[in-house]
């Protein structure tokens, strides 16, 4: 497992890059063609980032 990310600026770049690799997989998806699956993964996609998130907010950082 790899170093927590305890510098602010650091865990807005992820969140930024994790973002955007979801609104990727967003865009990529055709309406007409998908499935159960798709909607299942972008809704654990969004939940591992809500996840993340609340562990930056409970993180103490380095500044503090």
């Amino acid at each position: 497992m790899g170093k927590s990310i305890t510098n602010k600026e650091q865990q807005v770049s992820y969140m930024k890059q994790r973002l955007s690799m979801f609104l990727e997989v967003l865009d990529a998806i055709e309406p007409e063609n998908t499935e159960l699956e798709d909607i299942d993964r972008l809704i654990a996609m969004v939940d591992d980032l809500d996840d993340k998130m609340k562990q930056f907010q409970n993180r103490p950082t380095e500044e503090q």
